[in-house]
């Protein structure tokens, strides 16, 4: 049996990516196994901790959660996609690098997405706003405390200790 595959383009982290994709194909398997983007963990698949976040239109979605198929025309940001074109961490990036919010590093990229959306929209947010913006991450490394220092840090404005 052919399976059958749907035309979608994305602007995936700044550039427009036309593909092809199985309709029950999710965006998180998409980036992953299509575009190689594999910042984008896959933890729990059912939406639950968060690893698999990225920016959809400016929001944080879990992308296991949404068919590679609903993205298509959207404007989606990876982890990588975070990164400037000189390679240079954002100051979210930098700032879990700077205040221990690394941990394993599996969950690492869902809380950087998560964080930078919450900055987005929220520029001064208070402890307690990134700890609710935040509680649908989960790090089984129970590196809390560093990750929260980090979103703080990088709110704050912290300068990275490393260009």
């Amino acid at each position: 049996m052919t399976e059958v595959e749907i035309g979608i383009e994305l602007t995936l982290n700044g550039v427009k990516r036309p593909s092809r994709v199985p309709p029950r194909r999710t965006l998180a398997d998409h980036l992953r196994t299509d575009h190689h983007l594999t910042g984008t963990h896959l933890g729990c698949e059912h939406g639950v901790c968060g690893a698999c976040t990225v920016l959809l239109d400016g929001e944080a979605v879990r992308s296991c959660l949404v068919f590679a198929v609903q993205a298509d025309g959207s404007e989606v940001t990876t982890v990588e996609g975070l990164t400037g074109e000189d390679g240079a961490l954002s100051p979210v990036q930098a700032a879990f690098r700077d205040h221990h919010g690394l941990q394993c590093g599996f969950c690492t990229p869902g809380f950087v997405v998560s964080a930078t959306a919450l900055l987005e929209r929220n520029p001064h947010p208070t402890d307690e706003e990134i700890r609710e913006a935040l509680s649908g991450n989960l790090c089984r490394c129970t590196g809390y405390q560093g990750i929260l220092k980090a979103v703080r840090a990088a709110a704050d404005g912290e300068r990275p200790a490393v260009e």
